[in-house]
């Protein structure tokens, strides 16, 4: 399907310290709908996962554990991060993890280079270190603690007192690269976004950037610094460098230069990673900056952010195992605006779930080929002339989907989710008004009927190519009832209306079935 341009995104990768919750398979989900949004479009999209298994958080959380952080890493990895995909739903094209050799091998390529361009020199530092966030801590990213840390400087976002370190270390000299990156975010705009995001970066590289210190010497759960190896590299660092290592940096030219740079899909905790530190390695070293890094927002339960330390943290499959892959994935991507914070009740999940999925897109569903089946005896009507209520839905069609794909290209999935439910609702709106029921009872109506059915059949096919990132389940099902050609997961999705059909429907059961009881 490949036209030839390439549209290369990533997922952070996760700390294997603990096993994921909603907030890890929202990122997951959104990187995975973009991704298959432009295969949809014909571009070469590659959708790039995995996890972060050095530094001191891991080794800590392995030996309270009683083995060896590989051990732990193996164990996480296996049991719960990959089947994190399966129970959402990702296409991913590569898991990575920072304990395979490739990454390893040429994540050591790289920090040599830097080392022998003059970019890394030795240092001593002195700071207060947040081992959960892997992070020196400025005086601003402190706060008061409360209950038993009253009294104390606390990580603002893990609540936490901070460590204070003093080692000799190795140091990136990023403070000559502040003009550079000033320079970045004026001339593209897009490179950091949403809004919001690029403000807070701007205003905290105009504050002036300090050397980064990029090895540890005491622990040595790590990759080697090449030239030493009694220090191990600063896990950031270290991580950072998966998004070229997977994608051929080092030891697949041709591959790398086909899908670098990456659209980085991130938290908004780790915006500075990822749009002053990442963007900075990168301008040392002579390769490219990513296409763009998105801070999205966090995930909210009772007003605070997702997380496992404060007992908010709620599993996947919590929701997956009542209402299924599909509606975990069309919920988050359209009852939170993509890049904004977003609340998760267990109430507002079970209410879209039946007014949006059931009853507005699943009943369309079921009612359109079902009216096919008695009225037309399964065959889909080919019609000459359609009526100027016809040609509105098939206006409406053509619109969202243009509307969508705009949105897409913001990266506005909510958005884009928001422009083809017009479709949906208009659809319904339409059958109301046409009764298709109250035309079948008159002979006479017969070619009128058969057009109002073409029309929906349309409408639906239309609904089902536009929906497939969303929904794969659901839609797939629906694309084989309508007698879809090929996989509906390979049409093009920019010219979704061209959809084409076999000559009949097939039964389709119900693609959201009623879930009476809430859960949580």
């Amino acid at each position: 399907m490949s036209d030839g341009s390439s549209f290369y995104i990533t997922t952070p990768i996760f700390y294997v310290n603990d096993v994921p919750h909603i907030g890890h398979a929202y990122t997951e989900v959104a990187a995975d709908v973009l991704a298959r949004w432009h295969r949809q479009s014909g571009e070469d999209a590659w959708l790039l996962t995995g996890t972060d298994e050095h530094g001191q958080k891991i080794l800590r959380t392995a030996t309270a554990n009683g083995v060896t952080p590989k051990e732990w890493a193996d164990r996480l990895v296996e049991t719960a991060w990959k089947p994190l995909l399966a129970t959402v739903d990702i296409r991913n094209d590569d898991f990575i993890r920072t304990t395979d050799v490739r990454h390893e091998v040429n994540a050591q390529k790289f920090l040599q280079h830097l080392y022998d361009a003059g970019h890394i020199y030795t240092g001593e530092y002195e700071g207060f270190y947040c081992v959960g966030c892997e992070e020196y801590k400025q005086p601003s990213d402190l706060i008061e603690g409360v209950g038993e840390y009253v009294g104390q400087q606390v990580c603002a976002i893990h609540s936490i007192p901070c460590e204070l370190l003093h080692e000799k270390n190795y140091f990136f000299r990023m403070s000559t690269f502040g003009d550079q990156l000033l320079a970045l975010y004026e001339e593209n705009p897009n490179f950091v976004q949403p809004e919001s995001a690029r403000n807070e970066v701007i205003s905290f590289v105009k504050q002036g950037l300090s050397d980064l210190s990029i090895s540890r010497s005491s622990f040595d759960w790590g990759i080697k610094v090449p030239w030493d190896d009694s220090h191990v590299v600063y896990v950031w660092f270290d991580a950072l460098l998966n998004y070229i290592t997977a994608a051929g940096y080092g030891h697949d030219d041709e591959k790398f230069s086909r899908l670098w740079p990456a659209t980085h899909v991130v938290g908004k905790d780790i915006l500075r990673f990822h749009a002053v530190i990442w963007p900075a390695m990168l301008l040392a070293a002579g390769i490219e900056v990513p296409r763009q890094v998105f801070g999205h927002g966090w995930l909210l339960v009772g007003g605070e952010k997702m997380s496992k330390s404060k007992l908010t943290g709620i599993a996947p499959s919590q929701i997956t195992d009542t209402f299924g892959s599909d509606a975990f994935r069309y919920y988050f991507m359209r009852a939170i605006s993509f890049g904004q914070d977003g609340s998760f009740s267990w109430e507002d999940l079970s209410a879209r779930y039946q007014s949006e999925l059931a009853n507005g897109f699943g009943n369309l569903a079921s009612r359109v080929i079902a009216m096919v089946v008695r009225y037309c005896d399964g065959e889909i009507p080919v019609v000459g002339e359609f009526s100027d209520a016809d040609e509105l839905i098939r206006g409406t069609e053509k619109r969202v989907t243009d509307a969508a794909t705009l949105a897409i290209g913001h990266l506005a999935i909510h958005e884009a989710i928001a422009a083809i439910w017009e479709l949906v609702d208009d659809l319904n709106g339409y059958i109301t008004a046409q009764e298709p029921w109250a035309l079948a009872k008159d002979p006479a109506n017969r070619a009128r009927l058969e057009a109002v059915l073409a029309t929906a059949m349309r409408g639906l096919g239309t609904l089902a190519v536009l929906l497939s990132p969303v929904v794969p389940q659901a839609t797939a099902k629906l694309w084989t009832a309508l007698g879809g050609s090929g996989l509906v997961s390979d049409q093009r999705i920019d010219r979704a209306w061209e959809w084409t059909g076999g000559p009949r429907v097939s039964p389709l059961e119900a693609l959201f079935p009623r879930i009476e009881a809430t859960v949580g």
